[in-house]
């Protein structure tokens, strides 16, 4: 399980805002890194990004292919203006943007479907073809049970709600450090 601290998690977030406002005033990022060993860790990173609880938008990399801190700004970017369900997001919407990062562990074969703890765990159906991935809190956030969560990673994946339970198909978890901005809704 990944530990980080409210500092760390803290400079994550202003980081990924920081990245998008550089990003919609077409300037350079101006907040510097800060020297410290986890920001230059190669670990899974995703960038949610959420307007009155509504998805704005959400994309990260499932497994450590960069420095945490490179993850983050590839993903507030790719979150912020590439997720392809989202029209990008423009400079009036900033203000009422929440920001959360969910740090990801490595990833961990499940042998037996009474591994997978809601809450806990997030979720990956892959086989040759496809794959689909649900964070832990989507879980919590739908009150899904197990099967049910199962059965949404399927459907993330374009599979058949019950194809996890075929031969072939390999199920992965993980779990996440999951943290967030505290932003009011709009009224």
């Amino acid at each position: 399980m990944i530990m980080l601290s409210l500092d760390q998690k803290e400079y994550l977030l202003e980081l990924a805002r920081e990245v998008i406002l550089a990003k919609l005033e077409n300037r350079d990022i101006r907040l510097e890194a800060k020297d410290d060993e986890i920001f230059s860790k190669k670990m899974g990173a995703f960038v949610t990004l959420k307007i009155d609880d509504e998805l704005r938008g959400c994309i990260g990399y499932v497994e450590g292919i960069k420095p945490l801190r490179e993850a983050i700004i590839d993903m507030a970017k790719a979150a912020a203006f590439n997720d392809s369900r989202f029209y990008p997001l423009c400079k009036e919407e900033l203000e009422y943007l929440q920001i959360e990062i969910s740090v990801l562990s490595e990833l961990e074969e499940v042998n037996s479907i009474d591994e997978i703890e809601i809450g806990r765990d997030g979720l990956i159906i892959r086989n040759d073809f496809t794959s689909g991935l649900l964070l832990p809190q989507v879980a919590t956030e739908w009150n899904w049970s197990r099967n049910e969560f199962l059965e949404h990673t399927c459907l993330k994946a374009g599979l058949h709600k019950n194809d996890w339970k075929l031969i072939g198909n390999k199920i992965l978890k993980f779990s996440a450090e999951i943290f967030s901005e505290k932003k009011e809704k709009r009224i």
